[in-house]
């Protein structure tokens, strides 16, 4: 069960939440030096509730709904959330816990819900063969056995997973473990420990989200959001922040920053705790990726979280059109300067977690080239498993960008640790758990990983580019975890039954 210091830093944060995420107002400008900036208070999406019942399992639920949601001062958008209008709560859990979540579909077409990050058996992942049709309700149920770590929960229905999540289907997965709570680390959540869902979005003139596809890129917009708002600002408390920072976009790299290039700690990304804090300026986050870094500030003092060109464009054909020469303000941090004065901020420790190397001496296991909204030359065909994998199987996954287009690469149920690019050992801020990488064009990264099972011969996991337009053009494959003798049981969809844009395979579409 959740801790009970862990249950005591964050109920005070709770009517905060609430508050801001319901009503989609500017909240007040509480604690802030001098007067507003003209921005509203960042919403903070509240903690789902929980029930932990005689079994000991801790039960959520979510409902996929329809709404209307001040994105914009001033202006209502149709939109679609878990729980609510946009986005969805927190969900919370500590390691050694089992979680069950109902989820009910009230939307007019079928969609799905992924753990992306999670530890998960095949068959509660979630992907695009564990649909939801509307008015039904689907309860995945597993055992929570990794660290401590920033995941998220978002649709996976294979052709339309833009569109769902460009709608407001995202939220944030938390998950706690005894590490984490005694490295002193910032904990209130909403207060200090601040949940940042970043992503962009383009509007019409009636105020409506423009999903017209800007390119065979995808949806790229012209306003960055956060939390299901335009940037704002927030009244820190305390000398120190944490930042978990996701980036939710559909297919917008961001290299993010603060005002007057001050320096930041990076101290996990998507898989957990890095082995050591490291100091940056600039941290690259493609389409899915996470990280927490601390932002310390002194009281009265200001600084800003923005977007920053994207200057990793070696090999991209007319960045511009990627989005790589924009700009944005994410979020401005005010520390307070009322009594108390917050303390001054802990040494971090030189050691976050422990992190022994993964398969150093084992050689490749398999290739995947990306190229042309496919893998190793292939689309992505519902019915046809693509690989398989031993129960139980460490194995090293070189993956290579083939063309002169930004791709990432995902891989369900699994974090990698990337032991090489292009033979050299990864820098610091990459070499933590992973389970998404951005892959920079003719460059190749060696990802190593464990598949601990359990074996399901009927249900696949998906690996993918998470760029989503790629994605749903058909830049995924799909691969069974087998026990040693066992055969595949997967029975493929009926066509009728499958999502839209699965199935198939070809050429690249125009690309």
């Amino acid at each position: 069960m959740i801790s009970r210091r862990r249950l005591l830093l964050t109920a005070a944060a709770i009517p905060l939440g609430l508050t801001a995420c319901t009503s989609g107002e500017p909240g007040p400008s509480t604690n802030g030096p001098g007067t507003g900036t003209g921005t509203r208070a960042l919403p903070i999406p509240p903690l789902a509730p929980s029930r932990v019942d005689a079994d000991g399992v801790r039960r959520f639920t979510l409902t996929a709904q329809a709404g209307s949601h001040e994105i914009r001062p001033g202006t209502h958008t149709p939109t679609w959330g878990y729980n609510g209008s946009i986005l969805g709560p927190t969900l919370r859990a500590r390691r050694g816990e089992t979680v069950e979540i109902a989820i009910t579909n009230t939307l007019p077409e079928a969609t799905s819900v992924h753990w992306h990050g999670m530890h998960v058996p095949a068959a509660d992942d979630g992907g695009p063969h564990q649909m939801i049709a509307p008015a039904a309700t689907w309860t995945p149920r597993w055992h929570i056995d990794q660290p401590a770590a920033t995941l998220w929960y978002h649709p996976h229905p294979h052709g339309s997973t833009e569109k769902h999540v460009y709608r407001g289907l995202a939220g944030l997965f938390y998950l706690d473990d005894d590490n984490g709570d005694h490295l002193n680390l910032p904990s209130r959540y909403g207060i200090d420990d601040l949940p940042l869902v970043i992503q962009d979005r383009r509007f019409s003139p009636d105020g409506r989200l423009d999903e017209t596809s800007s390119s065979s890129y995808g949806l790229l917009g012209d306003t960055l959001i956060v939390n299901g708002a335009v940037p704002g600002h927030h009244d820190l408390p305390a000398r120190r922040a944490r930042l978990r920072l996701l980036n939710g976009s559909s297919g917008r790299l961001l290299d993010i920053g603060l005002s007057e290039d001050r320096e930041f700690t990076l101290i996990a990304t998507d898989g957990g705790l890095l082995p050591a804090p490291v100091t940056r300026t600039r941290l690259l986050l493609s389409p899915g990726e996470r990280a927490e870094i601390l932002v310390d500030l002194d009281p009265g003092h200001i600084a800003t979280l923005r977007a920053y060109p994207v200057t990793t464009r070696t090999g991209i054909d007319r960045p511009e059109r990627f989005g790589f020469d924009d700009t944005f303000d994410i979020l401005t941090l005010r520390a307070t300067t009322i009594a108390p004065v917050a303390p001054i901020a802990p040494a971090l420790p030189g050691v976050l977690a422990a992190l022994t190397p993964l398969a150093p001496d084992l050689p490749v296991t398999r290739t995947f080239d990306l190229k042309w909204f496919m893998i190793n030359g292939a689309k992505m065909d519902m019915t046809r498993i693509d690989l398989t994998v031993p129960t139980g199987a460490t194995e090293v996954w070189a993956v290579t960008n083939r063309e002169d287009w930004p791709h990432n690469f995902h891989v369900h149920d699994t974090q990698f640790q990337i032991r090489a690019i292009d033979g050299t050992p990864p820098p610091p801020h990459l070499a933590g758990w992973k389970d998404t990488v951005y892959t920079e064009p003719a460059r190749t990264y060696e990802l190593a990983m464990r598949f601990l099972g359990p074996a399901d011969p009927a249900h696949p996991f998906m690996y993918h580019c998470h760029l989503l337009h790629h994605e749903d053009q058909g830049m995924m494959g799909q691969f069974l975890i087998l026990d040693p003798g066992q055969a595949p049981a997967f029975t493929p969809p009926p066509m009728g039954d499958m999502p839209m844009g699965a199935g198939g395979s070809g050429t690249h579409g125009g690309h």
